[in-house]
């Protein structure tokens, strides 16, 4: 349990890293949202893999490179859902693009990166 909590803080920090600058890209510089969730997405992406693997999951002392490309792989497939929900309930649903980026990121941490971060990235077996 106490693992699952450092996660969500990690995703936290790394949400926030994610919408400040991705609202700072669309607000401030006039960038198309789905731009500037994608810049958003990633800047939140190296905060998150460097939090987890070295507090989160203390997974430090294993190989970095392994970590990073199997990170890389979960996060491409997490990129496209985010995306791709994000468009979704932006432009179907007409939500605003940050309201769907708040549902879309706090669905998919919790049912779909702390399960692949625990279980593929850092192997973790507690």
């Amino acid at each position: 349990m106490f693992t699952f909590l450092k996660a969500q803080t990690s995703s936290i920090i790394a949400t926030a890293v994610d919408f400040l600058i991705t609202i700072l890209l669309v607000q401030v510089f006039g960038c198309w949202y789905l731009l500037g969730t994608i810049f958003g997405t990633v800047s939140g992406a190296i905060t998150h893999f460097l939090i987890s693997r070295n507090w989160v999951f203390e997974a430090g002392d294993e190989r970095v490179r392994q970590q990073v490309l199997k990170y890389l792989l979960v996060w491409l497939v997490y990129l496209i859902l985010s995306t791709a929900l994000i468009y979704l309930l932006t432009e179907r649903l007409k939500f605003n693009y940050i309201v769907s980026k708040v549902l879309v990121a706090s669905t998919l941490s919790v049912s779909y990166n702390f399960l692949f971060h625990k279980h593929f990235v850092f192997r973790v077996r507690k």
